[in-house]
This record gives C-alpha cells, sequence and structure tokens, in this order.
C-alpha cells in the first residue's frame, strides 16, 4: 500500500462541503447503527452486554448522543484552524471535554472513548477536504502531531496492551491513515451491499472483516495474543463460508459468538472501526453540490 501521505495533499487548497453539523449527526447516526446492530460477537448489542457488565445498549446510546457536540467541535475546529499545532492542541481540548461529556452521559463507564478519537478525526478531515480519501490523510497527518497539553494519567487498557504487545492501537491506526476503516471494512460493507445483501448482513460482514485483521487492543487487554488469534481466525472463517448472510457463515457465526460470551471476548476496537466505516458511509452518499453521488 503506498504511504498514506502520497495519495492526497490536505495543504493544497480544498474547501469544505459537508457541514460540521452534518457530521455530527452522521457520526451519531452511525454510533446509534453500531450499538443496535444485532447480534455482534463479544460486543453490546440488543440482546444486552455480552461480555460487559458495565453497559448496554441504552448506555452505548446516550453516549453516542453525548459526543454529537465535540465532533461537531472537532470539524468547525479543521475549517477554522490550519494543519497543525494549533489544530491538534485544539482538538486535544475538545477530546478531553468530550471523554468528560461521554463519562457524566454513561456515570463514568468508558463506552467510547476510542470512537472519539476516530470519528472526532475523520470528522476533522472530512470538513476540511470534503473527500473520504482527503480525510483519511488529514487525520493521519494531524495524529501525527504531539498534543502540546496532552495530560500525564494512568495508560488505558488500549495504551496497556500496545506497549506489552507492540501493537499499532488507536493512536497507530490513525498515524496510518485509519486502514481498517478504509481498506477493510468500508470496501467489505459496499461489496455485500453489491451482492445483493441487506444492510444487516452488509455491516455485519464489515465488522467480522475487521476483526478478521485487526490486531484489537481490546481483545489482546482481555484476553492476550490467544484470544486475539481465536476472533481472527473465526471472523475469517465466517467470510471465508461466504458472509454472515450464508446458512453455514450464520452457523460460524453463533459459534463465535457463543465462544465469545463464555470467554468474555470484546471486540472493541473493531465495533469502532464498524462505526467509522459507517460514518465514511454516509457521508460519501450524500450528494455533492454538482448533483452528482
Amino acid at each position: 500500500m503506498a504511504p498514506v501521505t502520497a495519495l492526497f495533499d490536505p495543504l493544497a487548497g480544498s474547501h469544505a462541503t459537508v457541514a460540521p453539523g452534518t457530521l455530527g449527526r452522521l457520526a451519531t447516526r452511525a454510533l446509534h447503527d453500531e450499538a443496535t446492530l444485532t447480534p455482534k460477537p463479544g460486543l453490546v448489542d440488543m440482546r444486552g452486554g455480552g461480555p460487559h457488565d458495565d453497559m448496554d445498549v441504552a448506555t452505548l446510546l446516550a453516549s453516542a448522543d453525548a459526543l454529537t457536540v465535540p465532533i461537531v467541535r472537532c470539524a468547525e475546529a479543521a475549517v477554522c484552524l490550519p494543519l497543525g499545532r494549533d489544530l491538534r492542541a485544539e482538538i486535544g481540548a475538545i477530546g478531553r471535554t468530550g471523554e468528560q461529556r461521554m463519562l457524566h452521559a454513561t456515570g463514568g463507564v468508558n463506552t467510547h472513548r476510542g470512537a472519539l478519537w476516530v470519528l472526532g478525526l475523520l470528522a476533522a478531515g472530512l470538513a476540511a477536504t470534503g473527500t473520504a480519501e482527503g480525510a483519511a490523510v488529514f487525520a493521519a497527518r494531524l495524529a501525527g502531531i504531539e498534543d502540546p497539553a496532552l495530560p500525564s494519567r494512568a495508560p488505558s487498557h488500549g495504551a496497556q496492551a500496545r506497549l506489552r504487545y507492540g501493537a499499532a492501537g488507536a493512536s497507530g491506526e490513525a498515524r496510518a491513515g485509519f486502514p481498517h476503516t478504509m481498506h477493510v471494512a468500508l470496501p467489505a460493507l459496499r461489496a455485500a451491499r453489491a451482492a445483493g445483501h441487506g444492510e444487516h448482513t452488509a455491516r455485519t460482514n464489515a465488522l467480522l472483516a475487521s476483526m478478521a485483521r485487526l490486531e484489537d487492543t481490546c481483545l489482546l487487554h482481555r484476553a492476550g495474543p490467544e484470544g486475539l488469534r481465536v476472533v481472527r481466525q473465526r471472523a475469517a472463517a465466517i467470510l471465508n463460508a461466504g458472509g454472515s448472510g450464508t446458512v453455514r457463515g450464520g452457523i460460524l457465526l453463533d459459534e463465535l459468538d457463543r465462544i465469545s460470551r463464555r470467554l468474555r471476548l470484546s471486540a472493541g476496537g473493531s465495533g469502532d472501526v464498524l462505526a467509522a466505516a459507517v460514518f465514511v458511509d454516509s457521508v460519501s452518499a450524500m450528494p455533492r453540490p454538482d448533483g452528482k453521488e
């Protein structure tokens, strides 16, 4: 794959084509869509919390609603400030305030810290460049700038897994231009639709595509490399059987669901990837000013 910075130059004078408020609304809707998709092996869905004892769908929906404002503000900041340290500092401050909004809405449960990072950066990139490809490059460059006001705090579970196992984690994904969103989940989503599958199957297959490829730090934290291996292999097997919309794929999906619940395996990183893919897809589907899509 070519370096992400070779694909697009966000400093070349591109203009925003999607209003920040619209981006916030679409990002929140994508989080709602991810939360309610059922079944999702090892993730919160309409049946309950799965391996999570501290959250359910209502918690996720409240969290998603709380993130609308910070995501809008990330987009607004990218319209007003050029790509650089000042914008990175502003995005960092918005993110920290957004985390507090999320925690207030959920009673202290970390539901969407990773999703706020992903969607906030992508919303900023979409506001600044107007295209999915440009947004990925813009976000990668922005994530590569150190936050000058980064607070000192205990490492998150994802950061601990990243340090212990050498995984890229959410920060590495961002610096690489979100490859699992842009080049794994998004193509899987669109391929399933093109094959005639409905939206439920398309989104499930997109989730599975990420689960089969992503070095998920949520899984690594909970179950180490062996737990990650189990999920990746079984997700790949479902896709190799034709996806979740086939009879064999559905049987294998049920097996992965049971194993994930029994072993308390949670592919939280792939949940964020799915939400990001749905978000980018929804923005890309909006009519352009020239009337085309």
